[in-house]
C-alpha cells in the first residue's frame, strides 16, 4: 500500500507556495497519494490569475531573482507538474463561500470540499503537513 501525505496550504505566498508544491511533488514521484487542503489565503496558490504574482515577504525580493538564476519553475508550472503526478487539490468550501469565490476562478481538476472530505483522506495519512 501507498504511503500517504495530507498537507494543509493556509498561507498564499511565493515561499508558502513552493514548500507545499516540493513536498507534493517530492512526495508523488515517490510513489506517495498526495492530497493538498486549500484553506484561506492558501486558496491563492492555485488561483488562476492570482498564483502568476504571488506576493514574496519584505525584504526577500533578491529570492526572486534566485529562482530565476537557479532554474525554478514558476508556481503554474509545478501547479500543472503536481497535477500531472497525480496530486489530489481540495478547495475549501467554506472558505469559497465566505469569500465568495467560485471554483471556475481556480485550476482545473480541483475538487471542492470541505475539513470532512479532507479529514476522511488524512486519518489514514503517513504524513501531515501544514504551510
Amino acid at each position: 500500500m501507498n504511503k500517504r501525505v495530507a498537507i494543509i496550504a493556509s498561507n498564499g505566498g511565493l515561499f508558502d507556495a513552493y514548500k507545499v508544491f516540493n513536498i507534493a511533488t517530492a512526495a508523488a514521484a515517490t510513489d506517495q497519494e498526495v492530497t493538498v487542503f486549500f484553506t484561506f489565503e492558501g486558496l491563492n496558490l492555485i488561483h488562476k490569475e492570482v498564483y502568476k504574482e504571488l506576493p514574496i515577504p519584505e525584504g526577500k525580493e533578491h529570492f526572486k531573482e534566485g529562482f530565476a538564476k537557479a532554474n525554478v519553475p514558476a508556481i503554474p508550472e509545478l501547479v500543472a507538474m503536481a497535477q500531472e503526478m497525480g496530486v489530489k487539490f481540495i478547495g475549501c468550501q467554506m472558505t469559497m463561500d465566505v469569500m465568495g469565490l467560485e471554483k471556475e476562478a481556480f485550476v482545473d481538476e480541483m475538487e471542492v470540499g470541505g475539513a470532512v472530505t479532507f479529514l476522511e483522506f488524512a486519518k489514514d495519512a503517513d504524513v501531515t503537513l501544514t504551510f
